[in-house]
């Protein structure tokens, strides 16, 4: 299904800006992005390297020149923001506000619009994301496929269980950062350590990707820890003092939070 002609973005930070530089590496998927100022700078910056996009300090200009108008905006403003525009019927909307109902959205937005929510992650400005929609959309899954890949989900439960995994981000970065710590206590300069570990992530990330539906991910645990080995007794000390539940409860807690 092909792109909207022209899409506009309400809100103006990091995911908006990723999303555009993903749109917008050569070639580009549209021939024009329309997004608001806010914030002054992203926007600033994005008109500076992509002809394409123009900017726009009026909301509601947006939402009568796009076709497909995607709501970057806070959650704690998201409201103010949104109740005022007039959106046509009809009118492809895409929420990428955090924590906010899909009822709460249509509430305010007040007219049948063809809304989905997303999850963009920073890695759409490479086309490398993989971003969960709800509902299953045709015009939006096309979207975010030139980002990347878009998992449909066929519920609600589906969405926000995705969520809530997405959530685990930082805690990935933050082992690699305490990694490099311990490294460097140890007489590691740090610079060597983030050489290594970067790469070793990667290579484990790829080995995931490879193994599609066919391989568990826990019979890939067993494969890289050999009997009696340095890897199973990381991980057997990971389980026996608590990593495995503290991950699980982490996760309990955030679908907690994005169910409300």
């Amino acid at each position: 299904m092909p792109l909207s002609q022209k899409i506009g973005f309400i809100g103006t930070g990091a995911i908006t800006d990723a999303m555009v530089r993903g749109l917008l590496s050569d070639p580009a998927a549209v021939p024009h992005v329309v997004v608001s100022q806010r914030s002054a700078e992203i926007s600033a910056k994005l008109a500076v390297d992509f002809p394409q996009v123009s900017v726009s300090i009026d909301n509601q200009a947006i939402v009568n020149a796009c076709d497909t108008v995607v709501l970057a905006i806070r959650p704690q403003i998201a409201e103010e923001v949104v109740r005022p525009l007039k959106f046509r019927d009809g009118q492809a909307v895409v929420s990428v506000v955090a924590a906010t109902s899909r009822s709460a959205l249509l509430r305010w937005i007040g007219g049948d619009v063809k809304l989905s929510q997303a999850i963009p992650l920073p890695f759409v400005a490479r086309r490398k994301g993989v971003t969960a929609i709800y509902p299953p959309d045709a015009g939006t899954a096309a979207l975010f496929n030139v980002l990347g890949n878009a998992v449909e989900c066929e519920t609600k439960e589906e969405y926000d269980l995705l969520a809530a995994a997405s959530a685990l981000m930082a805690t990935y970065f933050g082992i690699m950062h305490r990694t490099t710590e311990w490294l460097a206590q140890n007489g590691l300069p740090e610079e060597k350590g983030r050489a290594y570990l970067a790469p070793l992530f990667a290579g484990l990330s790829d080995t995931a990707l490879l193994a599609g539906k066919d391989i568990a991910f826990i019979e890939m645990s067993h494969e890289f820890a050999t009997k009696g080995g340095l890897n199973e007794q990381v991980f057997r000390d990971f389980e026996a003092n608590g990593g495995s539940r503290a991950t699980l409860g982490a996760l309990d807690r955030v679908l907690a939070r994005i169910r409300g």
